[in-house]
């Protein structure tokens, strides 16, 4: 069985709630249970933290042991050469997710300082975008 871990930044705990037009109104924890129903031979593990440490330091706690890590870091994908210097240091496939196409919205946006360190970069599909990813390292070698 795959394990795969599913790893949001800041804000992304307010989804369902936070701009609805932008992020849709629906809970993650809501689409979480259907996203492991869709996966029932994989292990889908989650953490969400709105700090850039805790995102490191789950990244380098899980980073060498797991199948594959599905990462939407939210605003820190624009500002962090931190969580890029942690998910080049790991073993484990990371895919870069956003829910909103980001090359639609705000220039500063535009720019991710994590996509050149991750294997893929899937944005612009809603919460679907999460089922993509997870099928991408469900599909890969680690």
């Amino acid at each position: 069985m795959k394990t795969i871990l599913i790893l949001n930044g800041p804000n992304l705990n307010l989804l369902g709630r936070r701009e609805p037009d932008v992020y849709g109104a629906r809970s993650f924890d809501d689409y979480l249970q259907e996203l492991r129903a869709q996966y029932p031979d994989v292990q889908i593990d989650y953490f969400q933290s709105n700090h850039e440490g805790a995102l490191i330091d789950k990244l380098h706690e899980v980073g060498f042991t797991i199948d594959g890590i599905v990462l939407n870091a939210g605003a820190y994908t624009h500002t962090s050469i931190a969580l890029h210097d942690a998910i080049r240091a790991i073993t484990a496939p990371v895919v870069e997710v956003h829910i909103s196409n980001v090359h639609q919205r705000e220039p500063f946006r535009h720019q991710s300082f994590i996509s050149a360190a991750c294997r893929g970069v899937i944005c612009g599909f809603g919460l679907d975008s999460y089922r993509l990813a997870v099928e991408a390292l469900v599909n890969s070698e680690k």
